[in-house]
């Protein structure tokens, strides 16, 4: 199994975890969602992210979850996200994905770090937990966690743990983050990989400012994936055509709390997953919504044929 790396660059897709209607965990629908966001261009997985309902799960269905993902994955990298309240609890994961062959973990910080002394520390006391040889995400969404990471903090963590190999990028607004963080190694601090969040809802102006791909989990990860691929290659403005098609569908999955929701329908009406549900607690979409949605649908089909 192929490991995370500074180098690493392209889509990592936020798997959902796929859930019968009774909150069991649907094994097929996994299968048959890994293959698709593999078929569909991905470089590489990470599961058990805060879209992925991690906290939902118990410790021994996380780890059969990810047993099942990497066998799917034929040796392609799966990320596996291992934050917890305690130290304990992200040491026991990370030992177990890592020997069942995971390509890295990704921490959140917890809510209740407030200063930067506490930030490194606290990855400082992750480090000494998970072991210096295993590489690892800071994932840094002070949306969801309420932690605010400078960049300046994050360069002393990039100093002080070599395994720190990679930024999941979701500060919003953070594109100066991005600019100021990627001056820094021009400057001669080692290079870390970048890759970002908060739906792709900036991904070409992220591009632009030197991320190296996408880790979120829109409904069409192609987009992403193609959206990447031209950013890469200079071709800013086709790249910022194909955005501009799904960006109505990408805006309506953004809503707090209606997020997962938005996805896992349209999901399900792609054929990845058999059922929309989540487990509780878990918001549901209304019948007025779920018209928007496919309204969305629709006119993005419409689009992509003006496209073609």
């Amino acid at each position: 199994m192929s490991r995370i790396s500074a180098d690493s660059k392209g889509v990592y897709i936020i798997a959902v975890t796929p859930f019968k209607d009774d909150g069991a965990i649907d094994t097929a629908s996994v299968d048959r969602m890994v293959d698709f966001y593999f078929d569909k261009g991905a470089d590489g997985l990470t599961i058990l992210g805060i879209m992925g309902e991690a906290p939902k799960l118990t410790q021994q269905e996380s780890i059969a979850i990810t047993k099942q993902v990497l066998a799917r994955s034929a040796g392609r990298p799966v990320i596996v996200g291992v934050s917890a309240p305690g130290l304990a609890a992200i040491g026991e994961l990370t030992k177990a994905v890592m020997d069942l062959g995971a390509a890295g973990v990704m921490v959140a910080p917890p809510g209740s770090l407030r200063t930067d002394d506490q930030i490194i520390g606290y990855y400082r006391n992750v480090v000494a937990t998970i072991g210096e040889d295993v590489p690892f995400v800071l994932q840094d969404f002070p949306l969801v966690t309420g932690v605010q990471i400078s960049p300046r903090t994050i360069g002393a963590i990039i100093e002080a743990l070599p395994s720190m190999v990679m930024l999941k990028h979701e500060d919003w607004p953070g594109l100066d983050k991005i600019s100021e963080l990627r001056a820094a190694e021009a400057a001669g601090r080692r290079r870390i990989s970048i890759l970002c969040g908060n739906g792709g809802v900036f991904l070409p102006e992220e591009m632009a400012r030197g991320a190296d791909g996408a880790m979120t989990g829109f409904a069409f990860p192609e987009m992403m994936v193609n959206v990447c691929k031209l950013a890469g290659a200079g071709n800013l403005d086709r790249a910022q055509d194909i955005f501009d098609a799904y960006l109505p569908l990408a805006r309506f999955e953004q809503q707090p709390g209606l997020g997962l929701a938005v996805r896992k329908y349209v999901l399900e009406k792609r054929g990845v997953i058999s059922s929309q549900a989540q487990r509780r607690p878990g918001a549901a979409l209304g019948t007025k919504a779920v018209a928007e949605v496919d309204r969305l649908l629709l006119r993005l089909e419409k689009r992509l044929a003006e496209l073609a």
